[in-house]
């Protein structure tokens, strides 16, 4: 081919119909009209001489070819979204963005406080919080769509060799009971105690409730035992059913600050049990790391970690960090 035979617009298309699923939902994420996105999308097929669609279902089938273009236009735009950002860093703070992507409780509880403070020093920079899995935030940043994260799950096997992932703080997920419940009289209650719990929930595949469950069963608790009656999309949900009387729940202490000095939750300690998690930053080394991302790096993050002289860039960039700590139950003496 000697010219190239797409442009980004066609590009953005692709991408748009790949993550709405069909044409229509394509050509409202992008303020078109559908006939403006087929009439792109055959032209797309005209000049690549392949079909990208198998049009015989519901959805918007991609084909093989559909598949491999998609994943290079993805790198493509996400080049051109780099290289942008590089040139208004020209204006040095003046302007510019910042991205940054946390799972669900470190973006709800933790982020916004860490950019309230960025915003304070630099008023003038526009920051983007984007809130996924730990999965799908380890992945945006390995395609350089996120300057940097802060997760609270383990990277994906197949990036662990990609990303650079620093411990940052330690998160303690809390046994939280309604105030009026008889086990809330208790000072501490016992491990048995668990199991007579009606338990309010996260889905069972999210991050926080895989790290309850691989908590408790080396502390010799059968998570299976515990009675799930309810499970809920959102940690604000949860406490509010638990506020509401309709059970117990573990979450993140940083999600329950205000509630536990209102009183109108009851925090209760396990006897010899603390379920503890690190939280981790990752950002991809390879990729350009604009002065926004640096000024947080360097100013923001050291702020609210609770490792002692944390530091993500070391002397050397290509120098080994330490890994973060597996996931274990802490006894209290």
């Amino acid at each position: 081919m000697s010219e190239i035979p797409f442009t980004l617009d066609q590009l953005r298309i692709l991408k748009a119909i790949a993550t709405e699923g069909s044409f229509k939902r394509a050509a409202d994420s992008l303020y078109v009209s559908q006939p403006a996105v087929s009439l792109q999308v055959q032209n797309l097929e005209r000049q690549m001489d392949v079909p990208l669609f198998d049009r015989g279902g519901r959805r918007a089938q991609m084909t093989e070819a559909g598949h491999l273009l998609l994943n290079y236009g993805e790198k493509i735009l996400s080049l051109c979204q780099e290289t942008c950002r590089a040139i208004e860093d020209l204006q040095n703070l003046q302007g510019g963005t910042l991205i940054v992507g946390a799972s669900q409780t470190t973006g709800t509880y933790l982020l916004p406080r860490m950019i309230g403070r960025f915003r304070q020093v630099y008023p003038d920079v526009s920051v983007q919080l984007q809130v996924h899995s730990t999965r799908r935030t380890s992945w945006s940043v390995a395609n350089g769509q996120v300057d940097l994260a802060i997760i609270g799950g383990e990277v994906p096997a197949e990036l662990q060799d990609v990303l650079r992932v620093r411990p940052y703080a330690d998160d303690e997920l809390a046994l939280i009971l309604p105030v009026d419940h008889p086990l809330a009289k208790v000072g501490t209650i016992q491990r048995e105690d668990l199991y007579k719990l009606n338990f309010i929930a996260l889905d069972s595949q999210s991050t926080i409730r895989k790290v309850i469950d691989q908590v408790l069963s080396r502390a010799d608790l059968d998570p299976k035992r515990l009675k799930v009656e309810m499970e809920l999309n959102s940690i604000e949900a949860i406490k509010n059913a638990v506020q509401s009387g309709l059970g117990a729940a573990f979450v993140s202490i940083s999600a329950i600050e205000k509630e536990l000095q209102m009183k109108v939750l009851h925090q209760t300690a396990i006897d010899n049990i603390v379920v503890r998690r690190t939280l981790a930053v990752i950002v991809n080394p390879s990729r350009y790391r604009s002065k926004a991302a640096d000024a947080f790096v360097k100013e923001i993050l050291p702020e609210f970690s609770t490792h002692a002289n944390f530091s993500l860039f070391d002397a050397d960039p290509k120098a080994d960090l330490d890994p973060v700590p597996p996931l274990t139950v802490e006894t209290k003496d």
